[in-house]
């Protein structure tokens, strides 16, 4: 292709190049037109091996002026949008991902999952990426707030639903609440999305000192119960630092070996990590951070993803600033690209280059044996994080259930979980089980959730995991599978035979195998214990150390019953109140022996 250099315009704007027929290559903004396209003609020598072997196949140049820099990159982002160019740098990410809406322009306000901002003057919280922390910060909402979450028309009236007897819902339908009581608590559930939890607690704690200076009793009771429920709900928020507010960490790491650069992306809302997640952009042959960066800025934010405030990277690049502005005109504020200013920000960005780090380290051994596992059980992607549940009981009793977790070729014992059931009496596996998953997968970081889950059983234990997992809002892969014969239920339905030595098979038995060795001998400890139990261990307030120095000081069991209340205050840690505590357990507890004796 021949061209006149000197007829290219010193002007900001975007160039296309062109194959044949037509085609578009690659598409490129410029502050100077000129000079950045004397780089493809005479400095070749400087240009990546992709950039050569495009060079190789252009048969055409056009270019477009535009008046200032940031309109070549609003120009340059739509044209690749639309042209998908063969040579440029491309996230293949186009999933709007979802927020939380709640309708204060409504008479009564409700709480929806939607993907589609707009300024209506309604509440957006997010975006949640990925969806799962959303789906649980509404299941909190549903538990612990009492605003409603039906779409119904309900101005005109009607009885209340079961939320109401469950006292989930205030039942504005049915005329039960004043809009401004309502309203309140609809601002309760604003100070929990924007993570003002000790606010939100102190509203509460003030609620059942009034209820308890106007001797409403039950109706403090239930407040203080509120509160406790909801404490332990805020225990899962990872809380990295208030004052951060909203801002997203990325962390880049580019493999000059695979030709692969891996983002890892930290959000963070009011200092609450609400979600993480990797993104993969293969086999680029550049090493430029510059153009990687760039295009990864452009294509997650081209969509409904809403910038934050702040977007914290590892190193500036030089058109830094025209995408804070092309991304404050997105958010329809300021945006700030910048790195690190305190020890905090530091740790985050080295947080995400570290999780992008991890990816590229899997053993080349490691991917093709999980690439042979893809195609074994027909998944939709390469599980390089495995985790399974399995459940250990006795005819009933103290039946436990447990989570392992393997990844790049080894178990994390860091993530390993353990639960004894409580909500199921007798024998009843599949209850177990679903009990298990429950409770066990929202112990598990966001980020770290596997790709694969393991339920150890068969058909029935599989519907069961599915199940469980879509109630807690887990979106992953599932299988089951089972022993004697070994076999993968699916499901489609269809069962394969692990029972080769295979190397895929044999990681499926291992893990497996792990869960079922984890979970069993969790639940003979809670045997050992329940058997060589002391009575001492079922008195309120006595606990290891208190139950020490009871012994140290009386010597049995039978002195201690035999002590005076005096006798047991004297003992350090301990009071009048406590002591007869005590003495009356082991007196019921004796007496209790004696009946059944007889």
């Amino acid at each position: 292709m021949n061209i006149e250099l000197n007829t290219i315009p010193e002007s900001p704007g975007v160039y296309i190049f062109k194959g044949k027929s037509e085609r578009i290559l690659y598409v490129g903004k410029a502050k100077n037109l000129k000079n950045r396209l004397r780089s493809y003609f005479i400095s070749q020598h400087l240009l990546d091996k992709r950039k050569l072997k495009m060079m190789d196949a252009v048969q055409d140049l056009q270019w477009i002026i535009t008046d200032n820099e940031l309109e070549a990159l609003i120009l340059e982002c739509n044209l690749i949008k639309q042209h998908k160019p063969k040579y440029n740098v491309i996230l293949r990410d186009d999933k709007r991902y979802p927020f939380l809406k709640i309708t204060v322009n409504e008479q009564w306000p409700k709480i929806e999952v939607v993907r589609n901002i707009y300024e209506d003057g309604n509440l957006y919280f997010g975006p949640y990426v990925p969806s799962q922390s959303m789906w649980e910060a509404l299941s909190v909402i549903k538990r612990h707030f009492l605003i409603r979450k039906c779409r119904h028309n309900i101005e005109k009236g009607q009885r209340p639903c079961i939320q109401y007897q469950m006292k989930r819902c205030l039942a504005p339908c049915a005329g039960f609440v004043s809009r401004q009581d309502y309203m309140r608590h609809v601002e309760d559930v604003v100070l929990f999305l924007n993570g003002k939890n000790k606010e939100l607690l102190d509203r509460y704690t003030q609620k059942m000192n009034e209820y308890a200076e106007l001797l409403m009793f039950e109706e403090a009771a239930y407040i203080r119960d509120k509160i406790e429920r909801l404490k332990r709900a805020l225990e899962q928020q990872k809380v990295i630092s208030p004052e951060l507010g909203d801002m997203d960490v990325i962390g880049l790491f580019i493999s000059e070996e695979k030709g692969d650069a891996i983002f890892s992306v930290l959000f963070i809302r009011n200092g609450i990590l609400i979600g993480a997640k990797d993104f993969t952009l293969k086999r680029l042959s550049t090493t430029n951070y510059e153009e990687v960066m760039e295009s990864f800025l452009r294509d997650f934010y081209s969509n409904d993803t809403l910038p934050p405030p702040v977007i914290l990277i590892q190193e500036y690049f030089d058109d830094y600033e025209v995408y804070q502005r092309l991304l404050g005109l997105k958010r329809n504020a300021d945006v700030l690209i910048r790195t690190a200013h305190s020890s905090k920000e530091s740790e985050l960005i080295n947080m995400a280059i570290e999780n992008s780090k991890s990816h590229i380290r899997i053993d080349k051994d490691a991917i093709k044996l999980l690439e042979a596992l893809k195609d074994k059980l027909m998944l939709k992607t390469v599980p390089t994080t495995i985790g399974a549940f399995d459940i250990s009981t006795l005819g009933g009793s103290e039946s436990s259930g447990g989570f392992v977790y393997w990844s790049g070729g080894d178990f994390r014992r860091q993530f390993y979980r353990k639960v004894r059931i409580k909500t199921v009496e007798g024998i009843d596996d599949y209850s177990m089980m679903q009990e298990t998953i429950k409770r066990l997968i929202v112990k598990i970081p966001i980020e770290d959730i596997p790709n694969l889950i393991i339920i150890d059983g068969g058909k029935g234990h599989l519907e069961v995991g599915i199940k469980a997992l879509a109630d807690t809002g887990i979106d992953t892969e599932v299988v089951a599978v089972a022993k004697k014969p070994d076999r993968v239920f699916l499901k489609s339905g269809e069962v394969i035979d692990i029972s080769d030595t295979s190397k895929s098979s044999l990681l499926l038995r291992a893990i497996r195998d792990e869960a079922h060795r984890f979970v069993i001998t969790y639940h003979q400890n809670q045997r050992k214990r329940r058997v060589f139990a002391s009575p001492l261990d079922t008195i309120k307030g006595i606990g290891k150390k208190r139950k020490l120095l009871l012994l140290k000081q009386f010597g049995s069991l039978q002195a201690i019953r035999d002590a005076t209340v005096d006798e047991i205050a004297k003992i350090k840690g301990f009071n009048r109140a406590l002591a007869e505590t005590v003495l009356m357990s082991l007196s019921s507890g004796k007496e209790g022996d004696r009946k059944g004796i007889h």
